[in-house]
């Protein structure tokens, strides 16, 4: 669905723009990056210059290193690439995720990265950029996947942390390190008792409260020590891991507790079995369904080319629609499950 004359190509690096001579969001290390936002599988190690906007600049650094070389420039400030006019515009995916629109010779594309409409006080709102060119995401683009409003999914949430404190337990909520467990936090009624985080969510949470996100206290369970004698503190807490930690010798101490973890293929009946928890809870980083198709029409493109996810159904739904709409088959992968961060449970104590 893309050729050599098109403003951005595939190649084996990724998303290029020839004009420009930059990649968006490449998966090798490349000369020029131009990155959508933080997420492992959008900003990758290895290249020689990486643009991003601002707000997500803490999350780059975090990511990438201070060594890396990582310029940003605000919301909607258009920077110049060899003729092709660059901007970054708010996804409303994590703190900072940006869509990437192009403009050469009258002609406009713009390049989701990953992104949500629903509201969410962690990250600015998605923000819909008229093009003739729209590249999605389509992780979730089938029509099973719904999204409910905020207060019925933190009020379920909250009375299930509620219940466990009577109870005399710990809750454990599984969410990625990036964007899901800092949702999490800004979402839980902070009154009902102590929220404490594994080592890697507290590293980007941190990053997040530098980046202006007010976010309840939160207490690194690393940090906890328990004399001899003592009562431990876990019963009737919130603990936020990443997924990786569930069934690790490192959730064993916070028992006895309840089990949940946050993402959008809990949605799915038989998700949350397959995943050993005592709770799913559906929420997602991306848009569902209706999200998807509204942003769509908000930007007014002709030719919609769908990646990631549910692609395929997505893009014919889209024709349909009388849309020209395709495929591109790329390499992002799927945050909601937080496998990058497998090595550093163990290392949490």
């Amino acid at each position: 669905m893309l050729s050599a004359t098109d403003l951005v190509t595939l190649t084996d690096a990724g998303l290029y723009c020839p004009a420009g001579g930059f990649h968006i969001d490449p998966w090798n290390p490349v000369p020029r990056a131009v990155v959508t936002h933080a997420h492992a599988d959008h900003a990758r190690w290895g290249c020689g210059k990486y643009l991003g906007a601002e707000p997500g600049r803490q999350l780059l650094r975090t990511r990438l290193g201070d060594a890396a070389d990582v310029t940003t420039v605000p919301y909607g400030q258009p920077v110049d690439h060899d003729g092709v006019r660059v901007s970054f515009h708010p996804a409303g995916h994590v703190l900072g995720s940006a869509q990437v629109r192009l403009e050469h010779r009258g002609e406009v594309w713009v390049v989701t990265g990953d992104y949500k409409l629903d509201p969410d006080p962690t990250s600015a709102p998605f923000e819909p950029v008229r093009c003739h060119t729209f590249i999605t995401e389509s992780t979730f683009g089938l029509p099973i996947y719904r999204w409910d409003r905020p207060e019925k999914l933190f009020g379920g949430i909250n009375a299930w942390w509620r219940a466990n404190k009577a109870a005399d337990k710990c809750s454990i909520v599984y969410a990625y390190a990036l964007g899901k467990a800092q949702r999490v936090m800004a979402g839980v009624d902070p009154s009902i008792g102590p929220i404490y985080t594994h080592g890697a969510v507290e590293k980007v949470t941190r990053a997040y409260r530098e980046g202006g996100v007010e976010l309840p206290p939160t207490t690194p369970t690393g940090q906890v020590t328990v004399p001899r004698g003592q009562s431990k503190p876990w019963p009737g807490s919130l603990v936020i891991a990443p997924p990786a930690a569930a069934g690790s010798t490192w959730v064993r101490k916070f028992e006895p507790a309840s089990e949940a973890i946050a993402s959008g293929w809990m949605r799915v009946r038989g998700a949350r079995r397959r995943k050993a928890v005592d709770r799913g809870f559906v929420l997602s980083d991306h848009a569902d369904w209706p999200g998807l198709l509204t942003a769509v029409k908000e930007t007014g493109a002709a030719r919609v080319l769908a990646t990631h996810g549910f692609a395929g159904v997505f893009a014919r739904h889209l024709r349909e629609q009388g849309l020209d709409a395709g495929v591109i088959a790329t390499r992002y992968g799927d945050e909601e499950e937080g496998a990058e961060e497998s090595t550093a449970v163990e290392a949490d104590s």
